[in-house]
């Protein structure tokens, strides 16, 4: 087995967990690859043996990797899958905090890892990406989101206006602060603290949620993944500020931006288990009385 390995620093309190780890790699014989500038950090926190190779971005992420390890959080994976692309490497996101959408295999769960992984007993969960075309190819190669594009204001002063197609057809002029379009995916995350609606993963929709809107009626909207969605924005600047997951450009407000649902997809390693909806429910506390 040869796995790759992305991560960020992270708390002290995980350094036992995370040589446990390294030390299950060893003693299953997994080749192992890692992320240039991690590998400092590692080397100062345990007792790193072999490594067989490094990797910097996607055009030197080594062949036939079965899967990549993520080591940090949710924000970890979204760095992560800008090295695999296309590629579809399964991730394996191991969680070095709090529980995550997507990190979450957890510090008690990294004893049966390995042994999972080399005995295939695991599940692969499937997650649709967006895609960003402009005129000037914003964001080249990396032009791909996971959780979702938000198009802001670059100043703090004025809103902005957004108008909004839906293959052509329009469908609203938001001026807001911004908007978010996200995957189901990000539904759960900058989505849902605006208000938006929260989306079951594999339902093939994408969630359309304005970033405090002047009017008050208006609200998030979803749409089928099979359309394009192109918006178009003006304010008193020329400017504004387009992202995708944690990556952001400043683009001139004569560019048009078109969305569309990535022709790849993110792959998440899930063990024995665990499913979306198990972990909803632990991370927004559902069911727990929280009177006690």
């Amino acid at each position: 087995m040869r796995i790759a390995i992305f991560g960020r620093s992270f708390d002290e309190s995980f350094q036992p967990s995370l040589q446990n780890l390294f030390d299950s790699l060893y003693e299953h014989k997994v080749e192992i690859f890692v992320y240039q500038p991690f590998y400092p950090f590692l080397k100062d926190n345990i007792d790193l043996g072999h490594i067989d190779g490094f990797y910097r971005n996607y055009s030197d992420f080594p062949e036939d990797i079965d899967f990549l390890f993520s080591l940090g959080g949710d924000g970890t994976i979204l760095g992560a899958i800008t090295h695999i692309r296309d590629r579809e490497t399964p991730i394996v996101g191991i969680n070095t905090g709090r529980l995550g959408f997507l990190a979450n295999i957890n510090r008690q769960q990294l004893p049966e890892l390995i042994p999972a992984l080399v005995q295939n007993n695991y599940s692969i969960d499937s997650r649709a990406m967006l895609e960003l075309s402009t005129e000037k190819g914003r964001f080249g190669k990396n032009n791909i989101a996971l959780n979702e594009l938000t198009v802001h204001k670059k100043d703090s002063a004025s809103m902005i206006t957004v108008h909004t197609y839906a293959d052509n057809e329009y469908l609203n002029s938001y001026w807001a602060d911004g908007l978010i379009v996200s995957t189901p995916t990000g539904s759960t995350a900058y989505s849902l603290s605006c208000g938006g609606p929260i989306i079951s993963p594999h339902s093939k929709n994408i969630g359309i949620t304005p970033i405090a809107p002047h009017n008050l009626n208006v609200r998030p909207f979803v749409v089928n993944d099979n359309i394009e969605i192109r918006l178009e924005v003006e304010g008193r600047g020329d400017e504004f500020l387009v992202s995708l997951d944690s990556r952001s450009e400043t683009i001139s407000s004569k560019e048009h931006l078109r969305i569309r649902k990535s022709k790849f997809e993110t792959k998440l390693v899930e063990l024995e288990g665990q499913n979306f909806y198990r972990t909803l429910r632990s991370k927004l506390l559902w069911g727990k009385d929280k009177r006690n």
